[in-house]
């Protein structure tokens, strides 16, 4: 088990690579394999909401999306 900090692009690509074999394991809370894959998850999730962060929506576009979405009568 190699946890390493996250640092670069390549660094991240790495960790969900491996998220995505360990996901594929299926491994058991508790277990070695199972608190790797919950390390690296928060690793990512760190990583992800500094570098890879989604701004707000603008409010009015936000409202005009959920009308659209909202069937007539259904709001």
């Amino acid at each position: 088990m190699d946890i390493r900090p996250i640092w670069t692009e390549p660094d991240y690509e790495a960790a969900l690579d491996e998220i995505a074999t360990l996901m594929g394991d299926d491994p058991l809370l508790g277990t070695p394999e199972g608190d790797h894959l919950d390390v690296l998850i928060t690793l990512v999730q760190a990583y992800e909401a500094q570098y890879h962060s989604v701004p707000p929506p603008d409010p009015v576009a936000a409202i005009k999306f959920n009308v659209f979405q909202t069937p007539a009568g259904h709001g």
